[in-house]
């Protein structure tokens, strides 16, 4: 199907996901849509991703109610492999994610970006795509991707969408079910105190200062722990030390026994030299 679209000259978008659709892989979708004439949205939830102590078993998942949410979204083709075609009997090659992947979700996630890489590009790949479009939540694993496909000479273009959000600024997530009640009103801290960490480090305090009062904004607001509250190079995700170049507060924060992560753009604060 794909090579009778690229036969008659049509352009051709992927939006994979991992399914249990909500508005944000939906915005994905209708992006992806304004880019190419036909749209793939893939679900898969790649088990070579998740720890041996993570929620492979419980993530959620809703095929029909993801195949009619994809329908409603200008969707074309659902490509929803099973776990037996991504990774047939003797499958034995990965893709290394590089010196990307080794800070933030490394430390806590460890081969979890070896498993994300290695399904994207067989994804980016088996779709013969000439977009594929990710979303800015998932900013290191973005940052991966658009490495990844340049490395590899995968004729593709990676399309950055900005993340989408409820109305109080919590960052759409599948796992944002899980949160009680309780949890859900104090998760919406997350995105607010990232917003005032770019805002303290635009008026010119250090990195460790504001990081290390907003991981205690995020504590004192309710946050059980946190992984790691990090200012980094935008493009090479390296600590922020030149503050000429564009860079990212990333955070990775726990409510109970849900992770959240979310990001903030730091704008340049200074011409170089």
């Amino acid at each position: 199907m794909v090579a009778a679209w690229h036969r008659a000259g049509d352009t051709v978008a992927l939006v994979p996901t991992m399914g249990a659709l909500h508005r944000g892989h939906l915005t994905l979708v209708q992006h992806a849509c304004g880019l190419a004439r036909h749209v793939i949205a893939s679900v898969f939830v790649n088990p070579t991703q998740f720890g041996p102590n993570e929620d492979f078993s419980r993530y959620p998942r809703d095929e029909a109610g993801d195949a009619a949410k994809l329908v409603g979204a200008g969707c074309s083709l659902l490509y929803a492999p099973d776990a037996g075609e991504m990774y047939p009997p003797n499958f034995a090659t990965t893709v290394s994610a590089g010196a990307l992947a080794e800070p933030l979700e490394n430390q806590f996630r460890p081969g979890h970006f070896t498993g994300v890489a290695t399904v994207v590009t067989k994804l980016l790949l088996q779709s013969q795509a000439d977009i594929a479009c990710f979303g800015e939540k998932d900013y290191q694993q973005l940052q991966i991707i658009r490495r990844l496909a340049r490395d590899l000479d995968i004729p593709i273009r990676i399309e950055a969408v900005p993340t989408v959000r409820e109305p109080d600024g919590l960052a759409l997530s599948s796992r944002n079910s899980y949160l009680s009640d309780d949890e859900r009103r104090i998760a919406p801290a997350l995105h607010r105190v990232l917003t005032d960490v770019a805002a303290r480090f635009a008026a010119g305090a250090s990195t460790q200062d504001v990081a290390a009062w907003g991981a205690a904004e995020l504590l004192r607001a309710g946050f059980a722990k946190l992984d790691y509250l990090d200012l980094r190079d935008a493009e090479t995700l390296q600590p922020l030390v030149d503050r000429s170049r564009p860079g990212r507060a990333l955070v990775a924060a726990w409510l109970g026994k849900t992770r959240l992560i979310d990001n903030q753009a730091l704008p340049p604060t200074k011409n170089a030299g």
